[in-house]
């Protein structure tokens, strides 16, 4: 182990720098500079402004690659233009497949929850790298577009195996699995199988689902019924910024976003450019991000001080003017000087983090993967084609296209079975009461006892190209007798 953990740093955007240098400033009084070098790199709104979409330099990846951890503030992307959210490229580039978010009642930080003494004090784990979040689309028509939602068996296991250690690791007891399996039977339908596939391994740890819609109004009534919930990328966004409204705002919700073998730890909120440059900006989120890092570098009696006296600080009335609550508010750089005042003090109203006899440093550097690693679960499945899905643009009704598809279909294998408009289907059956529009899906399956490979699809998809718009085609397919399809809403 080197006498020296290097840690590549983003200060980040509007008030990124300002946050970023009060935690530095109370890493220095903490000792952390000791142990850890942090070196900084460029990626954000300048790189952005340079005409690089990935909003980060060939430098800043090859340091981050090097180290395996980047401590980053608040970033922007910009509005318009190619480049995407830097925050979700520099997640799903690394590898950081696990989200890992705190939420916690913090003294002196006056909240409805805290008024009401009920006490928050709990984790969200959210899968960080497929999803919607791949930011695949695409216009069908002039009046229709599309996302694809991609999700994974071994996405799956490894969010949900994270879960499960990591909550093995904090001494928690029951984990929660939020989903909406009851509508997407496939893609959340999978997420929550996994979930209790991989949960039969911790027969200590309780565990339980809950449909999305449910667990957001239970989070608001009864928040301190969950000790860790994990989440699918979109959900897990969203109900992690429900949460953070439980404990006072972003502001005070730290995040992890952990890998194999590169983690990177952040500021959530936004840039706030609008308070940019004032000394009113609260570091305390980035804070608590770092000090998630130092617990996962080894720095765990480091950590625990530096939180005892965050806790201390804001529990005597010293917070920034964001904050709702007793004392009187400082800026940014009183608060961080505040905190290092306070170091080797504890909270007195509640109990402060138990503080470990040393630090024993355990960063490991990444090594560098030759070829991309392919993740597989299932290697031994039967499949077979039996048919097509084939959407087309087309403003005839649906027993008009029906009528011109199945005299298509006359020489070949297949034969229309459905024609559903916006995932309703409306031919053969159907209501008239079922608004359409000029972008819908008909599926051909094959004829009984036939047998065949992809290559037929292909050919009927040809045949239909000819005559109508195609805007996505797609085989399906049975995987061990299984159908590898949904059905239309109707069906």
């Amino acid at each position: 182990m080197p006498s020296k953990i290097t840690i590549a740093l983003a200060p980040g955007d509007g008030i990124g720098p300002e946050i970023t240098a009060a935690c530095m400033s109370v890493f220095e009084a903490a000792g952390v500079l000791d142990s850890v070098e942090f070196t900084e790199v460029d990626m954000g709104r300048k790189v952005f402004n340079e005409g690089d979409t990935r909003g980060m330099t060939d430098e800043a990846i090859e340091t981050i690659e090097h180290t395996g951890i980047l401590y980053k503030g608040p970033m922007g992307t910009p509005i318009g233009g190619g480049g995407k959210s830097i925050n979700v490229t520099l997640r799903k580039t690394f590898g950081a497949f696990a989200n890992l978010r705190h939420f916690q009642t913090l003294p002196g930080v006056e909240t409805v929850y805290s008024q009401a003494g009920v006490p928050v004090d709990f984790y969200v784990v959210r899968e960080n790298v497929e999803d919607t979040y791949g930011g695949i689309e695409h216009r069908l028509t002039p009046d229709a577009y599309t996302a694809k939602r991609i999700i994974t068996t071994p996405g799956c296991d490894q969010i949900n195996r994270f879960a499960f250690e990591t909550a093995k690791a904090f001494g928690i007891d029951k984990v929660t699995c939020g989903h909406k399996a009851n509508i997407m039977k496939m893609t959340d339908g999978t997420f929550l199988d996994r979930f209790k596939f991989i949960s039969q391994d911790y027969p200590q740890i309780e565990t339980e689902d809950v449909i999305i819609d449910a667990l957001c109004m239970n989070l608001v009534l009864r928040p301190d019924k969950y000790k860790m919930v994990v989440l699918t990328n979109l959900q897990g966004d969203i109900v992690s910024d429900l949460a953070a409204g439980l404990v006072g705002g972003l502001g005070f919700a730290p995040s992890a976003n952990i890998g194999d073998q590169i983690s990177i730890f952040e500021a959530v909120h936004g840039t706030a450019p609008d308070i940019a440059g004032q000394d009113l900006a609260n570091p305390t989120s980035l804070l608590l991000s770092g000090l998630i890092m130092l617990r996962h570098i080894g720095m765990r009696k480091t950590a625990a001080i530096i939180e005892n006296s965050l806790l201390y600080t804001l529990e005597s009335g010293v917070h920034t003017s964001d904050v709702k609550g007793v004392g009187n508010a400082v800026g940014t750089k009183a608060f961080a000087a505040a905190i290092s005042a306070n170091l080797g003090k504890n909270p007195e109203t509640i109990e402060g983090c138990t503080v470990p006899a040393k630090d024993e440093l355990s960063h490991k550097l990444p090594v560098r993967p030759s070829v991309n690693q392919m993740m597989t679960t299932h290697e031994q499945v039967e499949t077979t084609v039996c048919g097509c899905d084939i959407f087309l643009q087309s403003t005839l009704n649906p027993t008009e296209l029906a009528s011109k598809l199945q005299r298509l279909t006359e020489s070949t294998p297949f034969h229309l079975t459905v024609i559903s408009n916006r995932g309703t289907q409306v031919w053969p059956t159907g209501s008239p009461y079922t608004e359409i529009v000029n972008e819908c899906c008909v599926r051909f399956e094959l004829n009984e006892g036939t047998v065949i490979g992809q290559g037929p699809t292909v050919h009927l998809l040809a045949k239909v190209a000819e005559k109508f718009t195609v805007t996505e085609f797609i085989p399906i397919r049975m995987y061990d007798g299984v159908p590898g399809f949904s059905l239309a809403q109707g069906q």
